[in-house]
């Protein structure tokens, strides 16, 4: 095949750089701050002109939006500290009155288990809390460990951001002459960072489909039925906010769902968790089908690389593997090899 198809030598390079270096951003769990670094980044490169208009200096224009985010994840930050801060200071933080409500959960639901089940679950306040010790005295480790991980997830976004930032910033300046691997690896680069708003497009819609018909369940089908859960707009607003996230996003309000239902009654729980069940298995026909369709790629295509990037890479296999392909595909498009 012709050099003009592959590409010359240093654009061959370049691709097999970024795929390592993409690839190596999921084995040492820099994930977090990829994805934080393409997010600012796109958000500078396409707030700039709208903010300030089309005639404001590039320079300041990407240093007021770098500006205007900072503000916003530093006051995000403050409030999700002073509202952990004032949950853990009321009454309902403390942990005997939280014992306490989760005992009165399961007594309350006892009338509709079976037997077996109720054998199974605590008889009061005082032992759910020693069960609770109990259990969190055998998977110690892991909590720390799992802990740790998300701790330093935060820390590599947060860094990925101000990297990502920095980046947008110091574009402006006057452009040396560069080689051609530099030339290569920076239209690399550019194809990752599209492919990546590529999928935070289709992503948000996701989120506003799995938001519909959560809302739909929780404020239409149980309503329909006399039952009526507390936090209802709550957990809708969360499931669209949380939804941004690949996958993971889905487990989280799936989770706070059914935690909710199972304060009103058993029954309620494992509808809501068949409900949840169901849609989280149609969120991978879903996500291969939005996606697919803003990367020009079938569904088939995208399910197959999830499938493969969740048996390589576990979880974060299947969050990047989206975007992994994307760029893969757009690579191949570029030189008419697809």
């Amino acid at each position: 095949m012709s050099q003009n198809v592959l590409g010359t030598r240093a654009d061959i390079a370049a691709v097999v750089l970024t795929a390592a270096g993409l690839v190596a951003a999921i084995m040492l769990h820099l994930l977090p701050a990829l994805f934080a670094c393409l997010l600012v980044h796109t958000l500078v490169h396409m707030l700039a002109p709208r903010m300030f208009g089309p005639k404001a200096d590039p320079a300041l224009a990407r240093i007021g939006v770098v500006i205007v985010l900072t503000v916003i994840v530093v006051g995000l930050t403050a409030i999700l500290v002073g509202g952990a801060a004032a949950a853990y200071r009321r009454e309902g933080a403390d942990l005997a009155s939280l014992m306490q409500k989760m005992a009165d959960i399961i007594d309350g639901a006892r009338t509709t288990m079976p037997g077996w089940m109720q054998d199974a679950l605590p008889a009061n306040a005082d032992a759910l809390k020693n069960d609770a010790a109990s259990w969190l005295r055998g998977h110690a480790g892991e909590l720390r460990k799992a802990g740790g991980e998300v701790g330093r997830g935060i820390a590599y976004a947060l860094i990925g951001m101000v990297i990502g930032a920095l980046l947008a910033v110091r574009e402006i300046a006057p452009a040396r002459v560069q080689g051609p691997l530099a030339l290569a690896l920076q239209r690399c680069a550019l194809l990752v960072e599209d492919s990546f708003s590529r999928v935070v497009l289709a992503q948000i819609r996701i989120s506003a489909l799995n938001t519909a018909l959560t809302a739909i369940y929780l404020a239409g089908v149980l309503p329909a039925f006399g039952v009526h859960l507390p936090l209802t707009k709550t957990m809708i607003a969360l499931t669209f906010v949380v939804g941004l996230l690949p996958i993971i996003g889905n487990l989280i309000s799936n989770t706070v769902i059914v935690i909710i239902s199972f304060s009103y009654s058993l029954p309620i729980a494992g509808a809501s968790l068949l409900f949840l069940v169901i849609v989280h298995k149609l969120e991978y026909f879903i996500n291969a089908r939005i996606v697919g369709s803003r990367i020009n790629a079938s569904a088939w295509e995208l399910l197959f690389a999830m499938l493969v990037m969740e048996a390589a890479f576990g979880l974060p296999g299947v969050i990047a593997a989206p975007v992994f392909y994307a760029y893969a595909k757009a690579e191949l498009v570029a030189r008419k090899l697809v």
